[in-house]
């Protein structure tokens, strides 16, 4: 029986779009099934690259679908930058492998810097070379700086006549191989401070471009490039100064979300081969899951699987209804990259703890999945990043809301243009929410939510009372455990509404909230064993922690759910 929770290619048929996206999403299923599970598997361990893959999005226009802003469409009636069915296919790409969303996903952030642009050549070459099925890369990071812009070696020498010639090198690019544009940032020699920074495209093709390698063991082109006098002319020229240093924060709050429905897609095509090998697998006489420890590890990960999509989706509809009035997407974004992310690591390790030795072999999709999950928490951006940046919200946030009209569910077919118009990549203690209470106070009546409220309510207790001094404001490391549990309130919260648009089973919410109860309290111990923790800080964290609410006839209902994915799905050879 399909669970309606979950992707499911068997009876995949996403009627809440408009019809060609409908035909490119289950086009896109159609390849990989077609292509079947044994190629897949092979093509992934053979480090192959993606030509094939390439070929086909070229011939069926996807990624000129749905990665051309209507404002660069020249009146194509179905292209445009629609964050819903760019989560879809995130989801479809993450579950046949990472590789392919890779591919996608460094070309998104490729393109930021052009949609970002007031170049117009630039945008009109971008969308040709779409049309084309040609693939785009970010440069962005460098071998000794990483992603730290300020100290870009990148250096644009000026030409006398106008332009530039571009000198240095760049590391962890993706598709650097074969983009036919490449984004890079740099700065001139001639001017100092952020009035140099210069965003420029660059052509992998062009004889002054150096490709020195793929930097990873992988069909993920992960490269190292270096450019030596490149010419870089006016209609090159994408952004100069504070301009191009926004344009490269903002294109990573394009891409940085893509990250979360990837996990979510990995995680479903390993549940299923998870759960039907547990199910079938007889141990001293019986099925595996006939032992309690297993049926409570497999639900933990169906329930937070189900949490992660929850909040990834409801996500979804404030990036769509953001403007400059309204940027609490700003919030959510690292949530998505930070929280939802771990917790595909941890709904991966769950699984993996049922069916051990198994995810080891070479003809399951799982081993892939338990190697590809670990990288997403540490792309644009490590969790320990994200979480200091969802950090500067917290006192808005629980403390402070403001009104805001409700916000609906987000699936119309159009064009998302604020999201390159974002402006200048500042002012976050300013960004205001909404009040998070109303989301909880909709669900009081199931105990683990009511639960769970009580830890955020005493979350809310120690900022005002108990929250790190100017000393304590330094140590990283403790302000890191507050993160923790100031996302898990967010987290909890966007569960929430997203459940109530959706008419969520209640009995898989209340079974979820157990476990988020359980994460809070895992988390207040953690703040109360810190070096820097004081007295006060120690007393309120023992003082969080609660037991879940636990209901033996409630669990067994979702046990049943997660028994029946047994056999539901199994990849074509």
């Amino acid at each position: 029986m399909a669970d309606d929770l979950l992707f499911n290619p068997r009876t995949y048929d996403p009627q809440h779009f408009d019809p060609e996206t409908r035909r490119l999403l289950r086009a896109t299923v159609d390849w990989f099934e077609e292509r079947g599970k044994r190629r897949l598997i092979e093509d992934y361990r053979s480090r192959a690259w993606l030509a094939d893959f390439l070929a086909f999005s070229a011939k069926e226009g996807l990624f000129a679908t749905f990665l051309t802003p209507a404002s660069a469409a020249d009146g194509h009636a179905d292209k445009r930058w629609d964050t819903a069915r760019i989560a879809a296919l995130n989801e479809i790409f993450g579950f046949y492998g990472l590789d392919y969303w890779y591919a996608w996903q460094v070309t998104i952030l490729g393109l930021g810097p052009v949609w970002q642009s007031d170049n117009a050549a630039a945008r009109a070459r971008a969308a040709e070379l779409l049309a084309q099925g040609e693939v785009f890369a970010f440069g962005l990071s460098e071998k000794a700086h990483g992603a730290d812009i300020y100290s870009t070696d990148m250096l644009l020498e000026p030409d006398g006549n106008g332009g530039f010639r571009a000198t240095g090198s760049k590391y962890y690019i993706g598709n650097g191989n074969a983009a036919a544009l490449v984004s890079v940032f740099g700065r001139r020699t001639d001017v100092e401070g952020p009035d140099g920074y210069v965003f420029f495209a660059a052509d992998s093709r062009h004889p002054a471009y150096h490709l020195v390698k793929n930097v990873v063991d992988s069909s993920k082109y992960v490269s190292e490039f270096r450019l030596e006098d490149y010419p870089v002319g006016p209609e090159d020229v994408l952004h100069t100064g504070r301009a191009a240093f926004d344009a490269a924060l903002n294109t990573v709050n394009v891409g940085k979300f893509n990250l979360c429905t990837a996990s979510i897609g990995i995680c479903e095509h390993a549940m299923y081969e998870a759960v039907t090998h547990a199910q079938n697998r007889i141990l001293y006489g019986r099925p595996v899951t006939a032992f309690p420890h297993v049926r409570r590890e497999l639900t933990d990960a169906y329930v937070r699987l189900v949490g992660m999509k929850l909040f990834s989706d409801r996500a979804v509809d404030y990036f769509r209804t953001a403007g400059p009035e309204d940027r609490r997407y700003l919030l959510f974004n690292p949530m998505t990259k930070m929280k939802v992310t771990t917790e595909g690591e941890k709904v991966i390790d769950l699984m993996w703890d049922v069916i051990a030795a198994k995810g080891f072999e070479k003809d399951n999709y799982f081993a892939q999945a338990a190697v590809e999950i670990r990288g997403l928490p540490k792309l644009e951006g490590t969790v320990h990043v994200n979480l200091a940046l969802i950090l500067k919200f917290m006192r808005n946030h629980l403390l402070d809301p403001a009104q805001y009209a409700p916000v609906p569910t987000r699936l119309d077919a159009a064009d998302d243009d604020f999201l390159f118009r974002q402006g200048p990549a500042r002012g976050l203690g300013s960004v205001r929410f909404h009040d998070w209470r109303p989301a909880f106070d909709a669900y009081a009546a199931l105990p683990n939510v009511a639960r769970f409220r009580e830890q955020a309510d005493a979350l809310c207790t120690f900022v005002t009372t108990a929250a790190p001094d100017e000393q304590q404001s330094r140590d990283l490391d403790l302000l890191l455990a507050v993160g923790q549990l100031f996302a898990l309130v967010v987290h909890g919260q966007l569960i929430l509404e997203q459940a109530q648009l959706t008419g969520l089973d209640e009995d898989v919410l209340d079974e979820l909230f157990a476990v988020l109860v359980r994460d809070f309290s895992a988390h207040a111990v953690e703040l109360h064993g810190k070096d820097s923790a004081t007295d006060e800080q120690q007393s309120w964290a023992m003082g969080a922690v609660r037991r879940p609410v636990i209901d033996a006839a409630r669990s067994a209902r979702v046990w049943d759910r997660v028994e029946a994915l047994s056999g539901s799905y199994e990849m074509a050879p």
